[in-house]
């Protein structure tokens, strides 16, 4: 899908489908008052009836019959002005875009009136909303696969100040690079664990370097036994599937120190020997999408030309049960020489990050954020609002919270108070895999704590976020992408100083 910025008048332009955004509780902008009026008044008769509302993403879809230029319109409401934010906008973009091709409309022409942003944080929340509003998983439909719907082919946006075109034509570009990787990013999350196997995500991630001119290494079974990697051989060690471990490294930065990123990449997780209920197992293909989001963040950083050195770290396996598997009793040795006593195999994430975290160390790097489908704990604490947040650092995770704010991945913070390490200490070995039921959330997190070492650290545990169960706004149901778009927003905010 292109989508063009360009000075013009909506009502003389001719498309399958024209979109006005109005606010709830406030005149039409000159462009739907001029609309409206060529329509004799539609418009406002109809939300008078309450028939058509300016609520956030509400969505009207009305026959013009001759009157404007285009064979629909679509009005699309904002809601309160006081409200207004990039999300909303992104919201809009998706809702009207996913009503323009249910209606069959094949281009769609967009005024984007009614929010007061900059122009180039207003372009890139259209083309992120309407990208990813669009966005549909149909590789293993054998038929219809576009469920009887046209695709949409092109978006044109109309600036009514030429002016402001570029700035918006600007943002529009830098939205449509972010929201194709977050794109990328849900369909290997939404891939059959079959099909995304660690060899597979080696394989993106080395489709990506050649794209974006990234460094990328994978490590085989053999360098990980060499490096020490007991708790990542270990989870790996029921699979057939060989696992591997990914490093790409994007250097913009000059001498800037790095920035790791951290990703699980569990391609399949059953639990192991402390084997999952079956119902919803099919799931857990989704537990690698830590990895595949900073996957997608570095190459974001790269196609954007951000002033830093970036290093992507991905552990990915499998976590299977079988005869070679490991097994609650059994103690781990880390990369950092430090021992872990398995309690339940199924709290497998943290032992594959905890090697990566020690390698991030070897960067010696500004910052380190990890992020994880953890535990479903986050789910019963957070719902499917927000990420949980844990971390070292005041200024990251401020940094992170801006972050969410910005791209509508929000994220929460939960404490790292010394009182919950004692849950994770073992009898036998330096600390235990779990700490019982209370605050998992935490627990997990404060083993990870133990491999930082006295690097400013933040954590994101998005067990909560990284699928969703019912259609959203410009997420529809599946893998949400999350954390390609909050982590692209993070770098950019660092390569910036943003405050």
């Amino acid at each position: 899908m292109k989508i063009t910025v360009k000075p013009g008048k909506l009502e003389t332009i001719r498309t399958d489908a024209a979109v006005i955004m109005i606010v709830e509780g406030e005149k039409p902008g000159p462009v739907a008052a001029r609309v409206d009026k060529a329509l004799g008044g539609m418009v406002q008769r109809l939300i008078k009836r309450g028939e058509c509302t300016a609520k956030p993403g509400s969505v009207c879809l009305l026959y013009p019959e001759g009157k404007i230029a285009a064979e629909r319109l679509i009005v699309v409401g904002l809601g309160k002005r006081a409200d207004l934010t990039l999300d909303r906008l992104r919201l809009a973009a998706g809702k009207a875009a996913a009503a323009g091709r249910s209606a069959g409309a094949k281009n769609i022409v967009v005024a984007p009136e009614g929010s007061s942003f900059d122009p180039a944080e207003a372009g890139q929340a259209l083309a992120e909303g309407s990208t990813l509003g669009l966005y549909r998983f149909l590789k293993y439909k054998s038929k219809d696969k576009n469920n009887g719907k046209k695709e949409i082919a092109s978006i044109t946006v109309l600036m009514e100040k030429a002016s402001a075109a570029g700035a918006f034509q600007k943002g529009v570009r830098t939205g449509e690079i972010i929201a194709a990787q977050a794109a990328l990013v849900r369909d290997m999350v939404n891939s059959p664990s079959a099909d995304m196997t660690p060899t597979d995500i080696a394989g993106i991630a080395k489709g990506l370097a050649r794209k974006h001119r990234l460094k990328v290494q994978v490590l085989e079974r053999d360098r990980m036994r060499k490096l020490g990697m007991g708790a990542l051989l270990g989870v790996a060690s029921g699979s057939v599937q060989p696992p591997k471990f990914i490093i790409a490294e994007y250097r913009g930065g000059g001498k800037r120190p790095f920035v790791a990123l951290v990703g699980k990449a569990i391609t399949f997780d059953s639990g192991g020997i402390s084997i999952k209920p079956s119902d919803n197992m099919d799931r857990m293909k989704d537990d690698m999408s830590g990895g595949a989001a900073v996957l997608g963040a570095i190459a974001n950083a790269a196609a954007l030309k951000l002033p830093l050195n970036i290093v992507a770290l991905v552990p990915a396996t499998e976590n299977m049960p079988s005869g070679s598997a490991y097994k609650p009793g059994d103690v781990l040795r880390t990369m950092s020489g430090k021992t872990i006593e398995i309690i339940n195999t199924d709290a497998e994430g943290r032992l594959i990050l905890a090697d990566a975290l020690a390698y991030a160390c070897r960067y010696k790097p500004a910052v380190i954020v990890d992020i994880a489908t953890l535990t479903g704990a986050c789910r019963i604490a957070l719902g499917q609002e927000a990420t949980g947040m844990v971390g070292t650092s005041e200024k990251y995770k401020q940094k992170m919270r801006a972050a969410g704010e910005k791209t509508g991945e929000r994220v929460w913070e939960l404490p790292l108070w010394d009182g919950y390490q004692d849950l994770i200490k073992s009898d036998i070995a330096d600390m235990k895999n779990a700490g019982g039921r209370d605050g998992s959330v935490i627990t997990a997190a404060c083993l990870l704590s133990k491999f930082v070492e006295k690097y400013p650290w933040v954590h994101l545990d998005i067990a909560c976020t990284a699928w969703t169960d019912k259609d959203r706004p410009y997420t529809p149901k599946g893998a949400t992408g999350i954390g390609c778009r909050l982590l692209t927003q993070f770098l950019r905010d660092y390569a910036a100083g943003a405050k």
